[in-house]
């Protein structure tokens, strides 16, 4: 098979020491040569046709200002195989863009479904691994609104789980207690609005608190974002789900593998099950094939869910 592709996009697409053409080549079993106008495919009709169609995305990748790298050709190759239109879906209209120009698209079909679940409900929860985009993409939305006059303000809350150690007899005053357990929230921030984002803080645009604060409140004309939820009690997230108010968007973000409560229930799992049919509500779950850090994140996640598998098989084994 021929390709024709235009010399600055095969360097792109290429990579350096062309590593990204190597994985194209070893996950759909060809080989890639290169000619005057472009390069050769060569493989079965099957894996040629496929990794044409994979040069072509990448290809327009490129053009829309995309890097490529070797999880990129990755991740283009999984959505391909799961829906041969779905890169054009997911690239059809950025979540945002951010402080230095870069267009934000999901990189997943279920990341897709999660910024359409948040497009069409008043509270959308999206539950999932680490590494699965749920905080970044949240927070991409939130400030998209803000940038659009869609909301007034942005609020950002997780609960503050103490690890082995009390607020109180951390060092510096509230804000410097809560802000370790805020960090990832900041750093979002910082790439959407970058060195903004405190000035927007100041001016109350940007609210980031721990989930305490927001009881007795009543938060109108806001997009508001419950990261971490698994870590959340019943009571807790009752009371976060009857805080907000007209014109807000509720995005609620949690991993039920990571709970960190200490005997007590996890109200994101206990919310699924009250809310499962309520009119306006969303869940949404990613999985470990949703990882979009680097490749070995998904590696990881992937060998802990087969070892905590093994060890369940063998605990119910010895039960018998």
């Amino acid at each position: 098979m021929n390709k024709t592709i235009k010399n600055d996009e095969l360097r792109a697409v290429f990579g350096a020491y062309d590593v990204n053409i190597k994985t194209l080549e070893s996950i759909c079993s060809v080989k890639v040569r290169t000619t005057p106008d472009g390069v050769e495919i060569h493989g079965k009709v099957g894996d040629a046709e496929t990794a044409g169609l994979l040069l072509d995305k990448l290809c327009a990748a490129v053009r829309r200002g995309e890097n490529i790298d070797p999880d990129k050709v990755r991740q283009y190759y999984d959505i391909l195989a799961e829906d041969p239109d779905g890169v054009e879906r997911m690239t059809a209209q950025p979540v945002c863009v951010n402080a230095r120009g870069q267009k934000i698209y999901p990189k997943t079909i279920r990341q897709k479904t999660f910024t359409d679940a948040v497009s069409s409900n008043l509270l959308t929860f999206a539950v999932g691994p680490a590494g699965t985009g749920k905080t970044y993409l949240a927070v991409a939305m939130a400030a998209n609104a803000v940038k659009k006059g869609a909301v007034d303000r942005i609020i950002l809350t997780r609960p503050a789980i103490e690890a082995g150690e009390k607020l109180g007899f951390l060092p510096g005053d509230l804000q410097m207690k809560v802000d370790p357990y805020l960090k990832p929230l900041y750093d979002a921030l910082g790439d959407m609005f970058g060195d903004d984002y405190m000035r927007l803080i100041e001016r109350g645009t940007v609210e980031i608190a721990p989930l305490a604060y927001m009881r007795g409140r009543t938060l109108s004309h806001a997009f508001i974002i419950l990261d971490e939820a698994q870590n959340t009690t019943p009571e807790q997230m009752k009371m976060f789900l009857t805080r907000f108010g007209e014109g807000s968007r509720v995005i609620v973000t949690g991993d039920v593998t990571q709970i960190d409560l200490k005997g007590e229930r996890s109200g994101l799992i206990e919310a699924e099950q009250v809310l499962k049919d309520v009119d306006g509500i969303a869940f949404v779950h990613l999985s470990e094939s949703d990882v979009v850090r680097h490749g070995l994140v998904m590696k990881i996640v992937k060998a802990y869910n087969n070892y905590s598998q093994r060890r369940n098989h063998a605990g119910n084994g010895k039960t018998e």
